[in-house]
């Protein structure tokens, strides 16, 4: 097995993995053992590097499958560019809407849910939610494409 091929497989490995730490492990640990407002600041602190990490592993994996084109090159290629999308879309509009929003809510547990703001940040929560699976998902097919 070439290195650039050990490079892509890992790439994918450490992203696939991040995700489902951050996702299924952390996130979830978080707001069960925490108040809702501190929990939510620690995912906001922690969104930054969870972001870059991804478009790093991302970017790593995307120029070892362009350097090496193996078997299955256009079913990955497509799926490490869609995930790549999502994951940037995540970090550079959503995030940074979301923190805003948070900032304007100040605390999630006394702002109602009825609250167009708070609503609003549901729905971008949602939309990145879904992001976030994509991501997964398209990590999970990746890994038995190798």
């Amino acid at each position: 097995m070439s290195i650039i091929a050990v490079f892509y497989r890992l790439a994918i490995a450490f992203w696939v993995g991040g995700v489902a730490l951050f996702t299924f492990v952390l996130t979830p640990t978080l707001f069960k053992t925490q108040a809702r407002d501190l929990a939510g600041k620690i995912v906001g602190v922690l969104f930054p590097g969870y972001f870059i990490w991804g478009i790093a592993c991302g970017s790593v994996a995307l120029a070892c499958l362009l350097l090496q084109r193996g078997k299955h090159f256009v079913p990955a290629l497509i799926l490490l560019v869609l995930m790549l999308a999502a994951t940037s879309f995540q970090a550079l509009v959503i995030e940074p809407k979301a923190a805003a929003l948070k900032e304007q809510i100040g605390s999630f547990e006394t702002t109602s849910k009825d609250d167009p703001l708070r609503q609003e940040f549901g729905r971008l929560h949602g939309i990145s939610a879904v992001c976030n699976i994509a991501v997964f998902v398209g990590g999970v097919v990746l890994v038995v494409l190798l």
